[in-house]
């Protein structure tokens, strides 16, 4: 052990602590001089106060042994938080995705049905009617088919039969009959086609 490089570790959390060399070494029932002899790496602290050492300097014993903060741990906490934020982000992209799928469906199709009302009450009967109506569903079901492919891209669908989770093409989705966010779908799990209920986290997500 590294006596030298312990006594500037305990200095140093110590000072972190907001304490003297005197308010430590009372919390301790020791004197002042004992904690100088450790700071400066003349002796070590005795184990039958490490323990209590440690909790006041709020560090783990095998820190204070190796005279600096546990990297691996840091390191561990850091990813762990990573990892947290990366979820959450992911969470939030995915929510406005699926908003933005809604808002694209629910405009496409006030759009079509307003399109087609003012197409049939205003413009005369007859062929040049019926090309402007046509017109008007091609151009709003457009936003229909970026939406399907929004819907496609997060989450998956939940086979009703066995529980999988499928994650079909967007040629899948696009020929499967569907209720809403609900398709028929062929489950690779069970090869049965069911109804498979749209969710919006993967298995493995957070």
């Amino acid at each position: 052990m590294d006596q030298i490089k312990i006594g500037g570790f305990i200095a140093e959390c110590r000072k972190k602590a907001n304490l003297t060399q005197m308010q430590l070494a009372e919390k301790l029932n020791i004197t002042d001089r004992a904690v100088s002899k450790w700071e400066t790496g003349k002796a070590m602290p005795d184990t039958s106060i490490m323990i209590e050492l440690c909790d006041i300097l709020k560090i783990s014993v095998n820190e204070l042994l190796c005279g600096e903060k546990n990297i691996m741990e840091n390191n561990e906490q850091k990813n762990q938080q990573l990892l947290l934020d990366m979820a959450k982000e992911l969470e939030k992209k995915t929510k406005t995705i699926w908003r933005s799928m809604w808002v694209i469906m629910i405009i496409s199709i006030i759009g079509l049905l307003g399109g087609i009302c003012v197409a049939a009450f205003l413009i005369p009967e007859g062929v040049w009617q019926l090309v402007i109506i046509l017109a008007i569903t091609v151009l709003f079901l457009i936003p229909c088919f970026f939406a399907l492919k929004l819907e496609v891209s997060v989450g998956a669908y939940k086979c009703k039969n066995c529980g999988h989770e499928i994650v079909p093409t967007y040629k899948e989705a696009l020929n499967a009959m569907h209720r809403g966010t609900t398709r028929y779908l062929k489950c690779p799990n069970c090869n049965k086609r069911t109804w498979c209920k749209k969710i919006l986290k993967k298995r493995g997500e957070y």
